[in-house]
């Protein structure tokens, strides 16, 4: 018999007897195993050392090559059956497992709220509000894929919560939620302007005053719509004017109008709006000119924008100003004793003011081979229809 021995030995091989007890085997019978040699680390008695001991140990709990398997309390929830509607609890159960510490167990919450529909949107919502910012981008996400429903009233609920969380205060979880927005309504656009068409918005495509092509989309007493169907401006694309006039306005309203980054020129004539929600319009639309008139209407037009004087190239038939005698190529000079020396100045004077009120206009006339005249006009001013 042949033996090696371990390297760094005077002689690295040596030869035993047959007759010596390790080559003795039983009659007929296998070579006995050797005894494991183990490394100079081992107990010299043959103990079996702690490495192991360990990776058995590690193996048999799963820590090493596996998954642990969770405590009672990380226990899953249970998977609704095929067919069934999940119950709050189920759902609620889900929705902590979207802040599971393992990856499968946050991937399978998904999947349960994902196929619970409708049932889970108002949950999802609610949970969103945490300020756990890995439930919330699964939550978005959820919805976002709800809004692929075949069911047209889980992908309107999905869409709805969607824009909440867009109006919301939450700046990160807004931002997410209007990317999610804007990506789903990118191909919409056109029926989304023929539905509105439809409702009575005029919408017409050209230039502004300050070059820029774009939509000009115009609400008046034409529209027909509902305070649903006024989201549908929100799926517009490349809107450059927007005019609401005489159209009011609710809460859900004014947040779809926040969401339209991009435009330039915002009138708000007529709407009911108060001083506050402008103000939010202001900073969330930021730079955009926003025209905000509480109700009153003088039914005259300008040239926005020009320096001084405040010149009147239209009077609107029946109108106000025209019922007082104001024609075109009018100069105001003062309201209420205030001088005018812009029509901005003039517009913000009379958007203070509600319908039916009454303003002091000073005006001046040119004629022709004599000089200009300067009178006074008293104004009960009409509203937006």
């Amino acid at each position: 018999m042949t033996v090696r021995n371990r390297p760094g030995n005077a002689s690295c091989r040596r030869v035993l007897p047959p007759d010596h007890p390790r080559c003795a085997r039983p009659a007929g019978g296998p070579r006995p195993r050797r005894r494991p040699r183990f490394p100079p680390a081992a107990d010299p008695w043959g103990i079996v050392p702690a490495a192991p001991l360990l990776a058995a140990a590690l193996l048999a709990t799963g820590a090493w090559g596996t998954a642990p398997r969770p405590a009672a309390a990380d226990e899953p929830a249970a998977a609704a059956a095929v067919g069934d509607v999940p119950t709050g609890g189920m759902i609620d159960g889900w929705i902590e497992e979207l802040a599971a510490e393992q990856f499968a167990q946050r991937e399978a919450a998904s999947r349960s709220l994902a196929a619970a529909g409708a049932a889970a949107i108002a949950p999802l919502g609610a949970a969103i509000g945490r300020g756990d910012l890995e439930v919330s981008s699964r939550a978005v996400e959820i919805l976002r894929g709800l809004l692929e429903a075949d069911d047209p009233a889980v992908a309107a609920q999905a869409e709805q919560a969607l824009e909440r969380l867009a109006e919301g205060s939450d700046v990160t979880v807004a931002r997410l939620a209007e990317t999610t927005l804007d990506f789903h309504t990118l191909g919409m656009a056109e029926s989304a302007r023929a539905k509105l068409e439809s409702l009575g918005a005029v919408v017409t495509e050209g230039f502004l005053p300050s070059g820029r092509r774009g939509l000009s989309v115009i609400l008046n007493s034409s529209w027909t719509g509902t305070p649903e169907e006024f989201r549908l401006l929100a799926r517009m694309r490349g809107v450059a004017h927007l005019g609401v006039h005489g159209v009011r306005l609710d809460p859900q309203g004014l947040a779809v109008l926040g969401r339209m980054r991009g435009i330039e020129r915002l009138e708000l004539y007529g709407t009911k709006a108060d001083d506050a929600a402008v103000a939010t319009l202001r900073e969330r639309l930021a730079p955009a000119s926003i025209d905000y008139r509480k109700g009153a209407k003088l039914g005259v037009a300008g040239t926005p924008g020009a320096i001084g004087p405040c010149v009147l190239n239209h009077v609107q038939d029946g109108s106000a100003a025209s019922r007082a005698g104001i024609q075109i190529g009018d100069v105001v000079l003062e309201i209420d004793g205030v001088p005018v020396h812009t029509f901005e100045a003039l517009t913000e004077r009379v958007g203070r003011r509600e319908p039916g009120e009454k303003i002091e206009m000073r005006v001046e006339r040119s004629v022709p081979g004599r000089p200009p005249e300067r009178f006074s006009r008293t104004v009960e001013l009409g509203g937006w229809e």
